[in-house]
């Protein structure tokens, strides 16, 4: 590549994907037009990652660090992906949940620099053209929001886009996505939050949120215009509405390629959990009876996945589904429930009702209960008591996000439990020390797994994301999770070894791809190969300016 390609001078140091900072070597700064515009030593990698986190860790709050690394984000991306990749476990909690929702709350007050795509309302008919104005051509993974249901959080229409932004930043930091492959999108349709519309600083649409046709409308345009714009490209949806997302996903996962993150992601890694809990209680999946607290897009995404789980070990898939109970804000659903919605339909049993969730255990007689339903201290003292009087280790999986949305935190799991429960959350907890063990609690975080299943895509050009890859994934998952992870108590491996696991979920689901007939080119010799080659590494060596 030469100089004549690239960018120079000052307009070099305001391009995030090409500036090094302090650390341009003396030649490259003379090739290059910088002499004069930084100063004179030459630091290497690790001395700016030393700086960055001398700086981060003065900084008073965690929103403060997480607008810290957005800017160094914006100014020199190896470098901010360098540095998340070796300090991980500190800082993924900042760039993701929980801080990310506290960053889209205050958006539009920590605003600094647009990231990413925003189509609105008032851009029907001219979607192709407008996301032709992004700067990568070779565009493949897109993660789209309408902001309508951001975490645990609600509606924050436009402020969501900090989720979108935050997805991206794991697809590089875990799989090793180039940032310039990923294009984060949020589409404003207005929202129903009268706070933001009230807040002078609200970047959004001041306006409701569209329903009906015209949001239908606006959605088919933008899938269309993004296969055409980005024809390799991977849609992921993300926190959208429970009443869009199970039939968005139903009307286009078979004419685009495109999955759902809060259904078929977090069931993956859900599904993962419970097969390495198992490692613990024995038995097999088909032995469970799970009770879910919350029958949103989670839930019944989970309780869908097992199905399919238990359907491929040769269970008839109406009798998979049996194995998953639901509670949501009207009690139990069972069948002669009025006015069910849709997508809970298939999992209303013939049983008694119950408006009681600790008589809801006693009737059903659980081996897990699962947290999905964004209402925090809803595992109370006697909910983990009933769970431990039927169970010699109870599995508790409170995923709720961000954290102050858990149903219960981690010492209260082990300490109302005494010690015996399998815990694991979607926001992270510290460990616990109880009764002279240290308990160290799972994170059930997506990160473990949509990554993976993008790398696996990616590389294999696969045309279609089917729910056989994402079983794919769990499986993976649950198998690199070892004796002493669950000796600690934790049903998830290390996140310092993230991007191995997603290297391992990537071959995985890609030999789905080939068994499946989706892939666009063939199998490579070497597909471990391949896929270690295509994974983005955040050094300078990897960021070409000569």
């Amino acid at each position: 590549m030469t100089t004549e390609m690239l960018q120079r001078g000052v307009k070099l140091l305001h391009d995030p994907l090409r500036n090094k900072g302090t650390a341009f070597s003396h030649e490259e700064r003379e090739a290059l037009g910088l002499r004069g515009l930084l100063p004179p030593r030459v630091h290497t990698q690790d001395e700016q990652v030393l700086r960055v986190m001398e700086n981060l860790r003065r900084k008073p709050t965690d929103l403060e660090r997480y607008v810290e690394l957005s800017a160094l984000q914006d100014r020199n991306e190896t470098l901010f992906y360098r540095v998340i990749v070796e300090h991980i476990e500190e800082l993924m909690p900042i760039i993701y949940t929980p801080i990310v929702g506290q960053a889209c709350q205050q958006y539009g007050h920590i605003f600094r620099r647009p990231r990413g795509m925003f189509i609105s309302d008032e851009d029907r008919g001219s979607i192709a053209e407008i996301l032709r104005h992004w700067p990568h051509e070779d565009v493949r993974i897109i993660v789209v929001t309408d902001g309508e249901r951001i975490l645990g959080l609600g509606d924050l229409g436009a402020n969501g886009m900090g989720i979108p932004i935050g997805k991206l930043s794991l697809y590089t930091v875990c799989a090793g996505i180039h940032p310039a492959r990923c294009l984060p999108i949020t589409i404003d349709v207005g929202t129903n939050n009268k706070e933001l519309l009230d807040d002078p600083l609200y970047m959004g649409l001041r306006q409701e949120r569209v329903r009906g046709a015209l949001y239908d409308e606006l959605i088919e345009e933008f899938l269309h215009a993004a296969s055409e714009v980005f024809p390799e490209a991977i849609v992921q949806l993300e926190d959208f509405g429970n009443a869009n997302a199970f039939r968005l996903l139903a009307e286009y996962r078979d004419r685009y390629c495109l999955f759902d993150d809060d259904i078929q992601g977090t069931a993956a890694v859900v599904l993962a959990g419970l097969w390495s809990a198992l490692r613990i209680t024995g038995g097999t999946l088909a032995d469970q009876r799970i009770l879910f607290l919350g029958a949103g897009e989670a839930g019944i995404g989970i309780g869908e996945l097992i199905a399919s789980a238990l359907t491929a070990e040769g269970m008839d898939h109406d009798e998979a589904r049996t194995r998953s109970w639901f509670f949501d804000s009207k009690g139990l659903v069972v069948q002669d429930r009025d006015n069910l919605a849709s997508h809970k339909q298939p999992f209303a049993h013939d049983h008694q009702g119950t408006a009681d969730f600790v008589e809801a255990i006693e009737m059903i007689k659980p081996t897990a209960i699962i947290g999905a339903s964004g209402v925090p201290r809803t595992f109370t003292e006697d909910v983990v008591k009933a769970m431990s009087d039927l169970n010699e280790r109870p599995i508790v999986f409170a995923l709720s996000n961000p954290t102050s949305k858990s149903e219960c935190t981690a010492k209260q799991a082990y300490q109302w439990s005494d010690g015996r429960a399998i815990f694991a959350s979607g926001s992270p907890f510290d460990a616990v020390d109880f009764q002279g063990r240290t308990h160290i609690p799972g994170q059930g975080n997506n990160a473990y797994i949509f990554p993976g299943v993008g790398l696996g895509a990616i590389v294999s050009e696969t045309q279609r994301v089917t729910d056989e890859m994402f079983v794919a994934a769990a499986r993976t998952l649950a198998d690199e999770v070892s004796e002493h992870d669950l000796q600690l108590g934790r049903v998830y491996p290390s996140l310092e070894r993230i991007r191995d696991v997603s290297a391992k979920i990537a071959e995985a689901v890609a030999e789905v791809v080939y068994k499946q007939g989706l892939e666009r080119e063939p199998r490579p010799d070497r597909l471990d190969e391949a896929i270690k080659a295509a994974m983005f590494e955040p050094n300078y060596d990897s960021t070409p300016t000569l």
